[in-house]
């Protein structure tokens, strides 16, 4: 079952789906000129009784109109071998429906997940690799929480991912106080905040 924290994300990513164009460089790649990111079904099922859903997917329309790319972008909480199969499957069934280069962004929470999904996935043998897999991910460590009430206010979508992202940071709930008077009249992006802290004090607090 998908978590309100899980949730919270992507909520923020299908709402304003232009922040991902913001986020990504904070992986170390730069992010094409667009003219539009459009978001796309996430169901990857096929035929077979087997179901593969991606939590987020989304179409990016680069401005030299050669197509685009897919965008597809996952939560993880922690390190989980199963989900190099998915992954995988996700990319290379994205490429045959579509006919269009898919990017998988990685969204991590804690710094030891994040470090974990960084690492390529090499399909083959040892002799030979039919596949890699060079996930793109945004945790703690590239995306700093904003604390500066200016700052926050001038791009909300972004202030609430770094709170989301850096919910286990030990300094939380000053950062909740820093951003409260910016955040807390807007209902919408207060309520991605409190969906996606973890139970406890931190979401009491925010409360």
């Amino acid at each position: 079952m998908v978590s309100s924290q899980h949730d919270a994300v992507h909520r923020i990513f299908r709402e304003e789906p232009d922040l991902l164009a913001r986020l990504v460089p904070e992986t170390g790649v730069r992010f094409p000129e667009y003219s539009s990111i459009e978001p796309l079904d996430t169901d990857l099922t096929e035929i077979w009784p087997l179901e593969r859903r991606v939590d987020s997917f989304f179409r990016v329309r680069t401005a030299d109109d050669e197509g685009g790319f897919l965008l597809a972008v996952e939560s993880q909480s922690k390190p989980d071998p199963d989900k190099h199969n998915s992954w995988a499957y996700y990319l290379a069934h994205m490429y045959a429906k579509y006919r269009l280069p898919p990017i998988l962004l990685v969204v991590c929470r804690d710094k030891k997940t994040a470090e974990w999904a960084r690492d390529p996935i090499r399909i083959g043998r040892s002799f030979h690799t039919s596949m890699e897999v060079f996930p793109l991910v945004l945790g703690p460590i590239g995306v700093r929480p904003i604390t500066d009430p200016e700052e926050a206010a001038k791009d909300l979508a972004l202030t609430t991912f770094s709170i989301l992202i850096n919910a286990k940071d030990p300094g939380i709930l000053a950062i909740l106080d820093a951003v409260a008077p910016v955040l807390g009249p807007n209902a919408d992006w207060a309520e991605y905040i409190e969906a996606g802290l973890d139970e406890g004090p931190s979401r009491d607090h925010w409360r």
